[in-house]
């Protein structure tokens, strides 16, 4: 028989203290912290705590009694449902304070190295409408919040719009996003409402059925427009009802230069294994930066700020200090942005990175822009980049690495230690795992210089960049 669980409490009158890791904030409630989402620093309110360890508890905010002085009006409906833009209610200026001090944090705690004093963050040139590229999934299982749920209301369950997190196959029905341009919400609805209208059929992650799977939209600062449609044809077809849909998108949206669809037969929404189709239009479009062209293709990575992006890109540049006469190598490469972007200043750059299409998009974005002295190869990093490597190319002067959440392998680590470039430039998206290299790095490297940079405002999350400098 198995024992009652004691009820967790509501803690009443509680006041938020700071601001800790993914958007949440933090408070002490006996010997625990608690965290708590869509609050900020200086809330009082009533929170009931949802999840108890032993040294830490998780809580939500039932009600609020006194609003902090430091708190700003979220601007998107979707805000606390979503989960997407979870500093919607924190000031602009907040965020930037609390993601500075989130890289100083995990530098100095995880790296456990000597840094020098670090540069101001640099804010994002936009904070609405700032990203390229957006992601909504189809499914015949809407998200209903609790409200909808205890209304005891009739709702449409086909949705089209984000996936939530903790409910893997359900979506909330999304009808205004602020990070893109308006356009893509009007593609969006206009692919919502010609589905609804027409009985095509949403799917159904669980029992791997419906039509309609997902939407993938993509801009660029050329002006051109980028729609993927992802289907999943049943035993009895669906071309049909797919093609019309694909018809009225071109005849509707005349701004869509690339109209593409995939049949993805598969449990999950990824398409790198896929075959795209082109519907109409170009099978690529084109980003701009500085005085570069990039191809972009369906697959293709890009960074999904693109104002931003040129700025983080910049810092990279200024660190790397070329003068013309450096072999650089440029880890996790992409589609060869980083690369090309310094070439002009390098006698030669190599580019390596594990996606194959993505080094042949680095390979096209060379010769689009007539630019003759980089190389690229794919390959797993820790197997392409070894000693025998670096002695067929030549010693790099600088390395550039700009590496996935994770960081880099130990064995790239150990290699770029044999490698030893006279600087080594560090991108990262996640400054816990760049700490963690920097220690690795630090026998021989000394930090001199970091820049972090925002690329995704009303989110937690910052990208830094580190120059270091061999001993």
């Amino acid at each position: 028989m198995s024992r009652n669980k004691k009820p967790l409490p509501l803690l009443e009158g509680i006041k938020i203290e700071a601001i800790a890791a993914e958007g949440k904030c933090l408070f002490h409630w006996n010997d625990l912290v608690v965290f708590v989402p869509f609050c900020v620093p200086g809330d009082i309110c009533d929170v009931q705590i949802r999840r108890k360890k032993h040294s830490f508890a998780e809580g939500e905010v039932v009600r609020f009694q006194e609003y902090s002085p430091v708190r700003a009006t979220p601007f998107c409906q979707h805000f606390g449902v979503c989960g997407g833009c979870k500093w919607q209610n924190l000031p602009y200026e907040e965020q930037l304070k609390a993601k500075q001090q989130q890289v100083s944090d995990q530098l100095h705690r995880i790296g456990k190295v000597e840094l020098p004093a670090f540069r101001p963050i640099l804010g994002s040139v936009k904070t609405q409408e700032y990203r390229n590229k957006l992601d909504f999934g189809a499914s015949n299982r809407r998200y209903l919040t609790q409200e909808e749920i205890a209304s005891g209301r009739e709702f449409q369950r086909d949705a089209l719009g984000f996936h939530i997190t903790g409910a893997f196959d359900k979506i909330l029905p999304i009808d205004k996003c602020w990070l893109m341009d308006d356009l893509h919400n009007q593609i969006r609805n206009e692919v919502r409402d010609y589905a609804l209208q027409h009985g095509i059929s949403f799917f159904d992650l669980r029992a791997q059925k419906g039509l309609l799977r997902d939407v993938i939209i993509r801009n660029s600062a050329s002006g051109e427009w980028m729609v993927i449609v992802q289907f999943h044809y049943d035993e009895t077809g669906g071309e049909h009802e797919a093609f019309g849909l694909l018809q009225h998108l071109a005849d509707t949206f005349p701004q869509i230069t690339s109209l593409m669809y995939l049949d993805n037969q598969k449990c999950n929404d990824t398409i790198a294994d896929q075959e795209i189709l082109v519907f109409k239009g170009e099978d690529h479009i084109f980003e701009l930066m500085e005085d570069l062209k990039f191809k972009v293709g369906p697959k293709s990575f890009y960074q999904t700020n693109t104002e931003q992006a040129y700025h983080l890109y910049s810092v990279a540049r200024e660190f790397a200090a070329l003068t013309g006469r450096e072999m650089v190598y440029d880890l996790y490469t992409g589609t060869g942005t980083i690369a090309n972007f310094v070439a002009k200043r390098a006698r030669k750059v190599i580019g390596i990175e594990y996606v194959p299409e993505a080094i042949d998009d680095a390979k096209v974005n060379s010769e689009l822009n007539h630019i003759e002295n980089t190389l690229f190869y794919a390959g797993d990093m820790k197997d392409i980049l070894t000693d025998d490597f670096i002695a067929s190319h030549g010693r790099p002067d600088v390395i550039i690495t700009d590496p996935p959440r994770a960081g880099m392998h130990p064995d790239v680590v150990k290699t770029i230690l044999r490698a030893a470039p006279e600087r080594i430039v560090y991108v990262s998206c996640n400054p816990a795992t760049q700490a963690r290299d920097l220690q690795e790095l630090d026998q021989q490297y000394r930090v001199v210089e970091v820049q972090p940079v925002d690329m995704f405002p009303h989110t937690p999350h910052v990208e830094n960049v580190v120059l270091l400098k061999r001993r």
